[in-house]
């Protein structure tokens, strides 16, 4: 219950820390950091968008086949349809995010530690590391969230199908995505201070902040182009903020010790 309590403080804080972010972001001079991951951002969806339309079809007809008989068919049928579009919005929901953040990773890195040396000043403690090295961490750390998240999305959506239970079925895949977005956020700072698997057991025992940070940045998804655009550089900003005060209340209690 104790744990529970913190994960929904830390849920909120991950929320709370969106308040101040474009007022950072201009106020550092961040926006042109953004240019590029936008533009990727916008095309990245695009792309997916319309593959997802062509295929929903597809998948809907391939769904039907399960259905032999004549009478209902037509209303099973339709049925399929649906259940082709939310299984494809869903698998390209996930696609689009850990596409965009692993090829995000070179510009969203001078961002974090920018707002790192605002917040705490130039001698805090992390390591360089180069455009490529963060392209790289960026693509390994997404791959392995890409898999995780179909390994726990595709039960839930096929649990989604049994009555009642669909509901429950909708949210939590509404916190496993938000909690993986949250994560490549998150790991734009800590790939300065910690490596591969020591980023994993950090996320995971903050795993509240994971999934509040998520649960915005999966409602902007739901907003018309701005969202898709905006979406990024709001997200990043505020979970570099709240990562870096982890860190730092971490490193002042090592120091304590």
């Amino acid at each position: 219950m104790f744990e529970f309590n913190i994960m929904i403080k830390n849920i909120l804080k991950g929320i709370q820390a969106y308040a101040g972010t474009f007022k950072l972001i201009s106020k550092l001079g961040l926006w042109k950091y953004f240019g590029v991951p936008m533009v990727i951002s916008f095309f990245t969806a695009i792309l997916i968008g319309f593959s997802a339309w062509g295929l929903s079809d597809n998948l809907g007809s391939f769904i039907s086949k399960i259905w032999f008989w004549e009478w209902g068919a037509e209303t099973f049928r339709t049925i399929s349809d649906f259940i082709g579009a939310l299984i494809i919005i869903a698998l390209g929901l996930i696609l689009y995010r850990h596409i965009v953040m692993a090829l995000s990773a070179p510009f969203m890195g001078p961002v974090s530690e920018k707002i790192e040396k605002h917040l705490f000043g130039e001698n805090h403690t992390h390591r360089k590391t180069s455009s490529m090295a963060q392209l790289w961490r960026g693509v390994r750390i997404n791959v392995r969230n890409l898999l995780m998240e179909l390994l726990l999305t595709i039960p839930i959506i096929l649990i989604g199908f049994i009555p009642v239970v669909g509901i429950i079925s909708s949210v939590l895949l509404f916190l496993v995505q938000s909690y993986y977005a949250g994560f490549g956020n998150m790991d734009y700072t800590l790939e300065r201070h910690f490596k591969y698997s020591e980023s994993i057991q950090f996320v995971r025992r903050n795993r509240g902040l994971a999934i509040g940070n998520g649960i915005v940045f999966m409602l902007m998804l739901l907003l018309p182009v701005i969202g898709i655009i905006l979406v990024l550089p709001l997200s990043v900003t505020a979970a570099s903020t709240e990562t870096l005060k982890v860190l730092d209340s971490a490193m002042s209690l090592q120091k304590k010790i």
